[in-house]
């Protein structure tokens, strides 16, 4: 059934990605006037990259986004809540314990899974000369998304509004970034970028749509949609301070060195 899907997959990421092959291949040629290194090769990639494609957008048409939004509905059913059909008259934050859990636990591992996170926290690792360790760099960005999502639909069950959150987050970030070392403030915003990649999103978004509906008295449209922000905004606050607190270790062990000697 999923292999008569892939041609119309394929088909459609082929139309997606022709920009930015018309864009490579015209600064190539008009621009810069110089023939493609590895030609055969360069092709080759290409042919693979759009295949890689095609076949993950299926899965996540296929697979993915309905995930999550199956593991919303049960997880906000009434007979798993309350062990009866329907909701009571009157239902509160904390009846859906078992949501956090799961979003933070999502949040967590899904970061931990991206690709372009992992060759983000290698470059800082090799940039920083090991003062900064890939996997606790890439835990930090982790943790921050865990809580990011968790309090997320911590906002749906409630319906606060969006804009106390973030204009909240956005000072602490302001705050942080006034003590932080100036050299990694930019690694911290762009950790944030990081995550909302091919793996976090489609499930976070699947996540948040599907809980919005399942929640009396929320709306998709208005409810559903936000996560990825929140998943954004706090890897910057984990990430300063995990940086942070390397810089400060590092200064103690030199320090602990010199009075050694």
């Amino acid at each position: 059934m999923m292999l008569e899907l892939l041609p119309a997959s394929l088909l459609g990421t082929l139309r997606d990605v022709a920009p930015i092959i018309a864009v490579i291949f015209g600064f190539q040629y008009l621009v810069l006037r110089r023939p493609l290194h590895r030609p055969r090769r360069v092709l080759a990639g290409f042919a693979v990259a759009i295949l890689g494609l095609a076949l993950f957008l299926l899965g996540l048409n296929e697979a993915l986004f309905p995930l999550g939004r199956i593991m919303a509905r049960q997880l906000t059913a009434p007979e798993f809540l309350y062990g009866q059909p329907h909701f009571p008259v009157r239902v509160h934050w904390t009846d859906f314990a078992w949501v956090y859990v799961f979003a933070a636990a999502l949040g967590f591992s899904t970061t931990i899974a991206e690709p372009a996170l992992l060759a983000v926290a290698r470059k800082a690792a090799a940039e920083s000369a090991g003062t900064l360790d890939p996997t606790g760099l890439r835990v930090a960005v982790a943790i921050g998304v865990a809580f990011g999502i968790a309090l997320g639909t911590l906002r749906i069950v409630t319906g606060t509004p969006l804009e106390y959150y973030f204009m909240a987050g956005y000072v602490l970030v302001l705050v942080q970034t006034i003590y932080a070392p100036r050299a990694l403030i930019p690694l911290a915003y762009d950790s944030g970028g990081v995550t909302t990649s091919t793996v976090t999103v489609p499930l976070v978004t699947a996540l948040g749509l599907g809980l919005a509906q399942q929640v009396p008295g929320r709306s998709p449209l208005l409810d559903g949609f936000g996560l990825i922000a929140f998943a954004s905004l706090f890897p910057i606050v984990t990430v300063l301070g995990y940086t942070q607190l390397s810089y400060w270790w590092a200064a103690r062990q030199a320090a602990r060195r010199g009075e050694g000697e």
